[in-house]
């Protein structure tokens, strides 16, 4: 497997560096650039192609929430993490609606750090239940009275209403009874026949439709 191409977005040199030490350590990601404002993520973004951007949410010129929601909409399929020193809900939500699809609490340890990316990487990471709580308040309002009918099979269905519960590719096949490779794999049907690109969209999803009352 080719390494993930990391672009990392963050106005303090130290905290590039800092975080350019911790991911060296591994032979999962390679470093493809660095900025320091929202306007040089968009550039960098656009000449590098990267897989991963970490993004600082608080910047001069152009803040991380604003470039990460002008990126997605160039390119939806760059996967952004928010870097911050923030924990605060509120924060990351508002990173949610704007497109990134995953937080990082900048003080966390290295190894962490790893952990998160690479399950990050791979699709892998759950969405916390505050999250999930946050999400149904948010999106509740704007249900369809009348769902659509899903395209999904049963069993997909079963995946579908527990990634929105929260659980983590692991609780799922264990509450299933089934591998964590059968589990990736109808998360790729449900996103492939939804079209959706990640379990955010997909949380946002069940609730819009009625499906998780």
């Amino acid at each position: 497997m080719q390494p993930f191409r990391i672009l990392i977005i963050d106005d303090h040199s130290q905290a590039r560096e800092g975080i350019r030490d911790i991911l060296e350590e591994y032979e999962d990601f390679v470093i493809v650039g660095e900025g320091k404002n929202g306007e040089e993520a968009i550039r960098l973004t656009e000449e590098l192609m990267p897989d991963i951007i970490l993004m600082d949410i608080q910047m001069p010129v152009m803040d991380g929430l604003e470039a990460t929601k002008r990126i997605k909409i160039q390119f939806p399929y760059v996967k952004i993490v928010m870097i911050t020193v923030s924990d605060d809900i509120t924060d990351l939500f508002d990173a949610l609606k704007k497109g990134a699809q995953g937080y990082l609490v900048k003080n966390i340890q290295s190894e962490l750090w790893y952990e998160y990316l690479q399950a990050f990487a791979l699709d892998e990471v759950p969405m916390s239940k505050e999250i999930a709580f946050q999400i149904l308040k948010d999106f509740v309002k704007n249900k369809s009275e009348s769902a659509e009918k899903t395209p999904l099979s049963a069993r997909e269905f079963e995946v579908l209403k527990l990634v929105a519960s929260a659980l983590s590719n692991k609780e799922i096949s264990e509450k299933l009874f089934i591998s964590e490779h059968t589990v990736k794999s109808h998360l790729k049907n449900i996103l492939s026949k939804l079209h959706l690109d990640n379990r955010v969209q997909l949380t946002k999803y069940a609730y819009q439709q009625g499906l998780m009352d």
